[in-house]
């Protein structure tokens, strides 16, 4: 593409709009995992005995491997919903600038 198609595409409203909504869902979607992230940590360093309780009386494994497994499932679901939206809503933006930026 020619610089002329550039400047085209990055004087176009929707390509603010992309990029403002983009950012907002990617830093979202970020501070949610560094926040549950830092919670976990932060129990694990100062509280340890929380996570060391036994899932049932007088089993061996502990709660703190659920809990964890369980946010690292919720972070790929994360992903996969940013994944999701970038796929439909933020592509659709994407093509609509394109193809205002070409004719």
């Amino acid at each position: 593409m020619s610089s002329e198609v550039y400047e085209r595409i990055r004087r176009n409203p929707k390509f603010d709009e992309l990029v403002s909504k983009r950012s907002s869902f990617a830093w979202t979607l970020t501070a949610v995992v560094l926040g549950l992230y830092f919670i976990f940590i932060m129990v694990v360093a100062f509280n340890p005995t929380l996570l060391a309780k036994p899932i049932w009386e007088g089993g061996v494994a502990s709660i703190a491997w659920p809990i964890g497994a369980g946010l690292i499932l919720l972070f790929w679901l994360l992903t996969g919903l940013y994944v999701r939206r970038a796929n439909g809503e933020f592509d659709d933006i994407n093509s609509e600038i394109i193809r205002g930026a070409i004719e």
